[in-house]
Order: structure tokens, then C-alpha cells, then sequence
């Protein structure tokens, strides 16, 4: 076998070569991303902490009414955010929703319109397939690395690694929402002179809606399964005491710090599952 290993295909050296010549040609740009990446966090973290905490608690379950119109789901949410408070974990859970909220502002902002117009050019989605299917299966692990050497430590690097792992989930469910629009619906509507902007605002998204915030959760969900992750590279967090429980081996502040984050993540699912 040692023919077949003296001509190693080069993907290592060719994606260093890539990234050297990213990193030494493009610096500016990554600068200008950091910059309104940073102001972004900064932005949202600064209307969690800022107010009382039962001030966003409050906003929390006016939003939690709005969406669900049920009084259960809303005593759930108080409950779970006094039980945060309760275990003095708001500010890490405010950091954890900070970063949670830019990916999906960046997530949403970028995958809706790249899922629309896969599904109007099914040729595109071909291509785009693999590509979607390597953001998912590549180890995350791996997305820190270029992270770092383009963003330095902190949070952005935390979240563009974030946006890479979640940026797929967006894409595919607002392609099946669109695609599977069915046709007689559009043939209606251009029967009755309806533009292709107007069948797309007026039948194919009313349509994608469900699929659309079932690709919001996911979003939330995949970006909080990524606080633990984005805490290696100096993000902050509820991934940060876990980490530190890691390496210390403590058992009591692993099992309490991994709860509210179990805790968190049923509280967003409810807050933005869609009924059908």
C-alpha cells in the first residue's frame, strides 16, 4: 500500500495554501466583518443586560403570548427564567442568548433569500447540495481553526462558526417550503396576473411560513448545541462553565451549568414551535 500513500492528494496543504492567502489578501475585509459582527453583539448584549432582569422576563412571555396564545406555555417560560435566576446564571444565559440571536439574524438574513432562489433553480440546489451536506458533517472543531486565524478570540469567531454549522438548516427548509408549494396555486394566481414578486410574497412564502420558523428553530436549536463549542475559542457563555467543569472534573458545576442549558433550549422550542 505505501504506492498509494507516497501520492497523498494535497487537501491539507491546499486548503492552508487557501487560507494563507485569504488571511494575507483579504485581512481588511475580515477586519470590516469582525467590526459589524462585534457592534451586532455588542448591541444585543447590551439590551439583555441592561434592563431589570424581570424587565426582559417579562418581554420574554409577551412574546411567548403572542406567538402561542397559551397561558401554559407562558408560566412555563416565567418558570424556567426564575429557575436561571434562581441558580445565578442570567448573565451567562444573556451572553448564550446573544450569540443565539446574531446567528440567527445572520442565519435567517442569509439562508431565506439563498433557499428561495434554490428552489426557483433547481439546477443551483444540485450544486449546491454537497457543499450543504460538507457545512453539516465536517467536525465543528474544524470551523475554529480558520475562525481564529481570521477573527482572533472572542465571540465572532465563535459565531462564525456558528453561522457555518447552521446556515444549511435555513437553506434546506425554506427550499422545501417553496419548492413543494403546490402548483395549482400558482397557476391560479397567474391566471388571475399575478407577477412572479407577487406569487412569491402572496402564495409561495404564506405557504413556506411553517417550514420557514421550523427552519428559525433549528437555527436556535444547532446555535445552542454550538455555546459549548464557541466557548474554546473565548466565547462567552453557559458553554463557559462547562468547559471549566471539563477541566476540573467538577461534577456538581458540569450537571448544573449543562441543565440551563437544557432549561434555555425547552424554553425557546416552546416559545417558537409552530402549530399545525
Amino acid at each position: 500500500m505505501e504506492w498509494l500513500t507516497d501520492y497523498k492528494i494535497p487537501v491539507g496543504k491546499t486548503a492552508k495554501a487557501v487560507f494563507d492567502w485569504m488571511n494575507d489578501n483579504l485581512g481588511g475585509v475580515f477586519d470590516a466583518i469582525s467590526t459589524g459582527l462585534e457592534a451586532m453583539i455588542n448591541g444585543i448584549l447590551w439590551l439583555l443586560q441592561t434592563p431589570h432582569p424581570f424587565v426582559i422576563i417579562a418581554l420574554f412571555v409577551a412574546l411567548t403570548w403572542f406567538l402561542q396564545k397559551n397561558w401554559k406555555v407562558c408560566l412555563g417560560v416565567v418558570i424556567g427564567f426564575l429557575f436561571i435566576l434562581n441558580q445565578g446564571y442570567w448573565e451567562e444565559t444573556t451572553e448564550s442568548l446573544t450569540l443565539i440571536l446574531s446567528a440567527c439574524v445572520v442565519c435567517m438574513g442569509l439562508g431565506v433569500p439563498v433557499g428561495i432562489a434554490a428552489a426557483h433553480r433547481p439546477k443551483l440546489y444540485r450544486v449546491m447540495v454537497p457543499i450543504l451536506d460538507l457545512m453539516q458533517t465536517l467536525p465543528t472543531f474544524v470551523y475554529l481553526i480558520p475562525a481564529i486565524v481570521f477573527f482572533g478570540l472572542g465571540m465572532v469567531p465563535g459565531l462564525i462558526a456558528t453561522v457555518i454549522f447552521v446556515l444549511p438548516a435555513p437553506i434546506r427548509l425554506t427550499h422545501l417550503g417553496v419548492s413543494s408549494t403546490p402548483q395549482a396555486l400558482l397557476e391560479a394566481a397567474t391566471a388571475f396576473g399575478a407577477t412572479p414578486k407577487q406569487r412569491l410574497w402572496k402564495v409561495e412564502m404564506p405557504y413556506a411560513f411553517p417550514q420557514i420558523m421550523a427552519g428559525l428553530n433549528q437555527t436556535i436549536m444547532l446555535s445552542l448545541s454550538m455555546v459549548v463549542i464557541a466557548a474554546l475559542v473565548g466565547a462567552n457563555g453557559l458553554g463557559v462553565p462547562v468547559v471549566r467543569a471539563l477541566n476540573s472534573v467538577n461534577t456538581a458545576l458540569g450537571f448544573e451549568s449543562g441543565f440551563i442549558i437544557v432549561v434555555v433550549a425547552i424554553l425557546l422550542d416552546r416559545m417558537l414551535r409552530v402549530s399545525r
